[in-house]
């Protein structure tokens, strides 16, 4: 916004704000041979005479700032304050007036007698900018939800109305008692030895609030008539109580398509009311919100699809979407004494169901028990040696916990957990935390395990890793696993979208993820250069015995090849395989990640120039291509043109089997018949003579050159 000591000339003002100059002319006039004063309640100043503009010291009119505020826009966000401290800050909403934000969070609060500060900035590029704040009493909060309508104010500013916050708030007692009296039932518990009655309220207390009765499955199918503004990629936010889904991001188009599918769980005693925001993203950070919707599921009939087809903001078109609820058994939470595999006749109820529906319900593919028995040797995350381990187990989406035990290294849980399967190939994720009161709770150590590596009824003492699972951590757990699924649902299940996570972090660099791919593609390239290195020791006859089998192989197969012979070569080399590792030939090295500092900085030196070296040759060999086609260099487009023409003539007329086949008896007798040949590719050596765009650039063009004939200069000498 403008000040006063900064518009005593209004030519810039009035420029920025890119207004036509007939009206600039108009509000000059009006601005100035006029006398002006300002009032503050009784006060008076004394009266200025404008001559040019708004002189320093005087404040700017109002007819200047409406015609600012009305041109621009802010990208407003919130602070909220307790006690000196931000407690919590909201993401910033761009070029909008009006935001939405609808964000949740809590807090602890320990007294009463404070204030709750919420200022709300404008995100800028060097200094965010103050919009104005607003304050509430907690001592005057109700136990319910209440929605305030907070004006806000700014006293240094002159502005009336500085807009409103709209927050909804509420005021609940805690569970259980405070920290302190806590901390003494623990030391009372640990003195005592009696937590078998804490543990069972605690279990019961987790089943309410874990167990999921049902599932919605939601099928986003398109974007209808959505503008297109210049954003790049647009992605649509489902959110379901605490779950959160993020579809993936599509190009722009009117009617965008996704196609896509996924699971929110139904817990008893939450929200049904699912929230969709349609976002377009046009970089990293910017992103702009097309519109906002809720639906109320708690009135869907069972088993059965609903379209939905809502509006977003007026002008930015439609999203469509499809919701079907299912009911949901099969997830548990047991002690050990009586898991649910273990009651009469109940293995052979599930194993009777699953055969029985084979071609029903293929995502109910089939049932996992979990027995989480204990863990040994945890890492210390209290200060007093200690730590407060609990446990977390997560199958696809769908996610389960132990009770905490507390001031431990060695728990023992000794609980049972059931989830029902939707695919084999999932991989159960067991994580120990460690409870830190208020705060987050602090990482102990991870254990992935594929469900088809589980052997059933077998108690496992699993290492625990770390949590990119790249490494050991301290401790290990003791688990035992047994799954019971169909393999028909399994393997029809196979050929179907894998389920994807709920909002799955942003990625971001790292250098050790790098050098990881940066290996795995070179080892590939590798085993694709030992198979080319062997098809040309067949045909430099380097073992005359392998030569012959593998000319008589190659002219069999093409001369009586059929499409059949592609997947049976593939079943050849499956069995190949299988014979290997049967025989115990191949073996699996896995390197050592602890590589010293001179060691670690070469491999990225290594790692910098491969990926440098390996990207140059891919841009050149496909700009080769194109220039080829494009007759950067008229006699090697002429000669192309050509070859082409011949190659096309001679497959007219000469079936393409019979030119393989030539070709490869080429191949394999031009050692026989020229001993000392140099062995080559005729495409790749023609693509080489062809510049790439960048040795175009460096070559300079005789046209643009200016010659000087050496007869005339020197008939020009004297």
């Amino acid at each position: 916004i403008f000040k006063a000591n900064d518009s005593t000339n209004s030519d810039p003002a009035f420029s920025s704000l890119s207004v036509p100059t007939s009206i600039c002319q108009w509000i000059t006039s009006f601005l100035t041979d006029r006398q002006q004063l300002v009032r503050l309640g009784k006060l008076t100043s004394r009266t200025i005479t404008i001559s040019t503009g708004a002189p320093q010291g005087c404040v700017l009119s109002p007819l200047l700032f409406s015609l600012y505020t009305n041109d621009c826009t802010s990208d407003p966000y919130v602070k909220f304050k307790l006690d000196g401290k931000t407690l919590y800050k909201s993401k910033v909403v761009y070029k909008n007036l009006n935001p939405v934000w609808n964000e949740t969070f809590s807090f602890p609060i320990r007294n009463l007698d404070q204030k709750l500060f919420i200022k709300v900035y404008d995100r800028d590029l060097t200094t965010d900018d103050f919009m104005g704040s607003c304050g509430v009493e907690l001592n005057k909060l109700e136990l319910e939800n209440s929605e305030m309508v907070l004006p806000l104010d700014d006293p240094n500013s002159l502005e009336d109305d500085m807009g409103v916050i709209i927050i909804d708030i509420c005021l609940s007692v805690r569970d259980g008692k405070n920290k302190k009296h806590r901390w003494a039932q623990r030391k009372k518990r640990s003195l005592t030895g009696s937590t078998t009655e804490h543990n069972k309220r605690l279990t019961e207390s987790m089943k309410k609030s874990q167990l999921w009765t049902g599932v919605y499955t939601i099928t986003l199918v398109e974007g209808r008539d959505l503008p297109l503004d210049g954003q790049a990629d647009v992605f649509v936010r489902f959110k379901l109580g605490d779950q959160k889904y993020k579809s993936k991001s599509q190009v722009k188009k009117v009617n965008t398509q996704w196609r896509e599918r996924f699971d929110f769980n139904q817990f008893p005693d939450t929200s049904t009311i699912l929230e969709i925001e349609v976002v377009g993203k046009g970089g990293r950070r910017y992103e702009d919100c097309y519109g906002q919707c809720e639906i109320d599921l708690s009135g869907l009939a069972l088993n059965e699809s609903t379209l939905f087809t809502h509006e977003l903001d007026p002008g930015r078109g439609r999203v469509v979407f499809l919701v079907t609820p299912t009911p949901c058994t099969g997830a548990s939470i047991t002690d050990l004494v009586a898991p649910p595999l273990e009651e009469p006749h109940e293995r052979d109820n599930i194993a009777y169901c699953i055969l029985w529906n084979s071609l029903k319900d293929l995502r109910d593919v089939g049932f996992l028990q979990v027995k989480v028995i204990k863990a040994t040797d945890l890492m210390a995350a209290d200060l007093n040696g200690k730590s407060d381990p609990f446990c977390v187990l997560e199958l696809g989406n769908n996610r389960l916990q132990t009770h905490t035990i507390y001031k431990t290294l060695n728990p023992e849980w000794n609980k049972v957990f059931t989830f029902p399967v939707k695919d084999i190939h999932e991989v159960l994720e067991v994580t120990v935390f460690d409870e830190d009161g208020d705060k987050a709770p602090d990482f102990l150590g991870k254990v992935a395990l594929p469900l088809l590596s589980i052997r059933n009824g077998q108690q496992v003492a699993c290492p625990l890793r770390k949590e990119n699972l790249g490494g050991l951590s301290k401790g290990t757990i003791v688990l035992e696993l047994e799954v019971i699924f169909n393999s028909i649902k399994a393997s029809i299940r196979t050929f179907t979208p894998r389920e994807q996570k709920f909002m799955e972090d942003n990625a971001k660099f790292s250098k050790k993820v790098l050098g990881r791919n940066v290996l795995r593609v070179r080892n590939l390239y590798r085993a694709v250069c030992h198979a080319n290195q062997f098809i040309k020791s067949c045909f430099q006859w380097e073992s005359v015995q392998r030569s012959i089998i593998s000319f008589l192989v190659f002219v069999l197969t093409v001369w009586y090849w059929d499409f059949y012979m592609m997947p049976m070569f593939m079943v050849l080399l499956i069995v190949w395989n299988y014979l290997q590792i049967a025989s115990e030939r191949v073996t699996r090295d896995l390197e050592s990640e602890r590589k010293g500092l001179m060691e670690k900085i070469h491999m990225v030196q290594e790692i910098v120039i491969t990926v440098q070296n390996l990207l140059e040759e891919i841009a050149c060999c496909g700009e080769r291509i194109k220039n080829t086609f494009n007759w950067s260099v008229p006699f090697l487009s002429n000669l192309a043109f050509l070859v082409l023409i011949m190659a096309t003539v001679i497959t007219y007329f000469i079936p393409v089997r019979y030119i393989i086949l030539l070709w490869g008896i080429h191949k394999f007798t031009k050692k026989l018949r020229n001993p000392y040949a140099i062995e080559n590719n005729e495409v790749m050596d023609f693509l080489s003579r062809v510049p790439s765009d960048v040795q175009m650039a460096q070559y300079t063009e005789l046209s643009n050159c200016s010659f000087h004939s050496p007869y005339r200069r020197r008939k020009a000498s004297p």
